[in-house]
């Protein structure tokens, strides 16, 4: 079974997001910031991460840079998932190393289709 986790700080993001993956066959994992998120990566590397931008501790480019350079960080596809929606934020996340990008909200179709994107659903 593919897994991913999950990295908000908002539960209803989380909750939403989980629903979806778990429709898509996923093994889900969730953390609430970068710094848990890291910590779950360097314990069992994900097939993917859904990644949020705005976060307290770490935000979503520390941690992707920080993934990026662990054993194996190179691996997982990662999707941005943010409210920030102009070119530069996407280029900048593109640059750190996600695979793509989606705006929130989002629904099952267009998480879907990202996911598809990357080769992952």
């Amino acid at each position: 079974m593919k897994t991913c986790l999950i990295v908000d700080d908002s539960a209803v993001i989380r909750k939403v997001a989980r629903r979806i993956f778990e429709t898509m066959n996923f093994e889900v994992g969730e953390a609430e910031d970068g710094e848990k998120a890291l910590s779950a990566c360097g314990k069992t590397m994900p097939d993917a991460i859904l990644l949020d931008w705005n976060m307290p501790v770490m935000t979503g480019i520390e941690f992707i840079t920080h993934l990026r350079r662990m054993p194996g960080g190179d691996a997982p596809k990662v999707v941005f998932c943010t409210t920030e929606n102009d070119v530069a934020h996407i280029r900048e996340a593109i640059g750190a190393g996600a695979d793509e990008y989606v705006m929130k909200p989002f629904d099952h179709e267009t998480l879907q289709i990202k996911l598809q994107l990357v080769g992952m659903a």
